[in-house]
């Protein structure tokens, strides 16, 4: 399953000319019915090895939650993190065995937090969020945050959006009603067909 999601023609370079391994937090749930979870996608051009990555919330500590277990992370693949048992997220998602899932997140999120994702000591990426601290951003709760690829790794909240069920992205809600679309991240075939367009479905919603 892909997303596809209208962008600029930035956004469309941008994706286009990661040509390196990078990985980057392409989705994120803070709270909800069937397990919050932040998706980590490796959006580069080469295979990613995992083993020294971790992850932890605005503690900003390497190493608090080890990701080592998720491997290699092929170009274009997703891998998730979820604060429930593997086993369950899967099944509340429909998700194939080929989505490689953590459970057991023990370094929760907050309605206002930090995801922080490192190679060894190394920052790859992080996402500062919270509507109560950001006014007019938005509150993943029930309901994940999704982006484009021009936004991937910007730590820039108020460029994240709502996913919406049957929109471009393949949003969709899980056995207990969550809204998302945990394991899958747009490719180039499907943002090369989306055109010139900047609208962004669900962005208004609070």
């Amino acid at each position: 399953m892909t997303k596809s999601v209208c962008v600029c023609v930035g956004a469309l370079m941008a994706f286009a000319g990661a040509a390196s391994a990078q990985v980057r937090i392409t989705e994120w749930a803070y709270s909800a019915l069937d397990g919050e979870f932040i998706e980590f996608t490796n959006v580069g051009g080469a295979p990613v090895d995992l083993s020294t990555y971790s992850y932890d919330d605005d503690s900003r500590l390497a190493g608090t939650v080890g990701l080592a277990a998720m491997g290699i992370l092929q170009p274009g693949e997703s891998a998730i993190l979820t604060e429930v048992l593997a086993s369950d997220f899967r099944a509340a998602w429909s998700l194939p065995a080929s989505v490689k899932i953590l459970g057991g997140n023990v370094a929760n999120l907050g309605r206002n937090d930090e995801i922080n994702l490192f190679d060894g000591f190394t920052l790859v990426d992080r996402l500062t969020f919270g509507d109560q601290n950001i006014p007019g951003t938005i509150r993943t709760q029930n309901t994940s945050g999704i982006t484009t690829p021009a936004n991937w790794g910007a730590n820039n909240v108020a460029g994240w959006f709502f996913s919406v069920v049957g929109d471009s992205y393949g949003s969709r809600r899980s056995l207990n009603g969550d809204v998302g679309s945990p394991g899958a991240i747009p490719t180039p075939g499907t943002l090369a067909l989306v055109g010139l367009g900047c609208v962004v479905a669900g962005r208004r919603r609070r």
